[in-house]
C-alpha cells in the first residue's frame, strides 16, 4: 500500500473505525486518539496490510485494544498500592439512556449487537457490515431486524412489556 493508497484508506476509514470504537468505550475522545495511534500503527505495517482482507477490520481491532490497554493502565494508576487505604471517589452524574442502552446491548446475542454497532453507530451500509463481517447481506439484515426488536423490547417503558412482547425468531 502506497502513501496515496494509504490516505485514502484512512479518509474512507477513519469515521467508521472511530465510531465503532466510540461505540465499544463510551468516550469519544479516547476512541478518537486510540483510532489515530491505530492508523499510525497501519502506516508502519501497510506493506503487511496490503495483503490483509480486511484492513479496516485490523485498525478497527488495534483501535479497541489500545483502548481497552489504556483503560486497563488508567485503573491501575487510580488504585491505591494497598486498597484498604484506597480513598472512595465521587462519581459524575451517568446519562441514564446511555446506561440503559449499553446493558440492553450487552443482553443481545454478539451477532447482533455487531451488526448494530457497525451498522447504526459506525454508519457502515449493510453490505459493507456484511462483507466485513464475512456473512450474506440478507443474514445481517435478518441480524438487524432481530436486534432492533430485542432492543426495543429491553429498552420499553413499562417492564412488563418488554419481557412479554419480544418474539424470538
Amino acid at each position: 500500500m502506497d502513501a496515496a493508497e494509504f490516505d485514502e484508506f484512512y479518509t474512507a476509514s477513519f469515521r467508521r473505525v472511530s465510531g465503532q470504537v466510540y461505540a465499544m468505550i463510551g468516550d469519544l475522545d479516547e476512541a478518537t486518539e486510540c483510532t489515530q495511534e491505530a492508523f499510525a500503527r497501519a502506516w508502519a505495517h501497510r506493506r503487511r496490510l496490503d495483503r490483509a482482507e480486511h484492513p479496516e477490520a485490523w485498525v478497527r481491532t488495534t483501535a479497541h485494544r489500545l483502548a481497552v490497554s489504556r483503560w486497563r493502565r488508567r485503573k491501575r494508576g487510580e488504585r491505591s498500592p494497598d486498597r484498604a487505604l484506597q480513598a472512595t471517589g465521587v462519581a459524575r452524574a451517568v446519562d441514564e439512556s446511555h446506561v440503559a442502552l449499553v446493558a440492553a446491548l450487552s443482553r443481545i446475542p454478539e451477532a447482533q449487537r455487531q451488526a448494530l454497532v457497525l451498522h447504526h453507530i459506525a454508519d457502515l451500509p449493510v453490505h459493507q457490515v456484511a462483507a466485513e463481517v464475512g456473512v450474506p447481506e440478507g443474514t445481517i439484515k435478518a441480524r438487524l431486524s432481530r436486534g432492533r426488536a430485542a432492543l426495543a423490547a429491553l429498552l420499553a417503558d413499562e417492564p412488563g412489556r418488554a419481557e412479554g412482547g419480544a418474539t424470538h425468531a
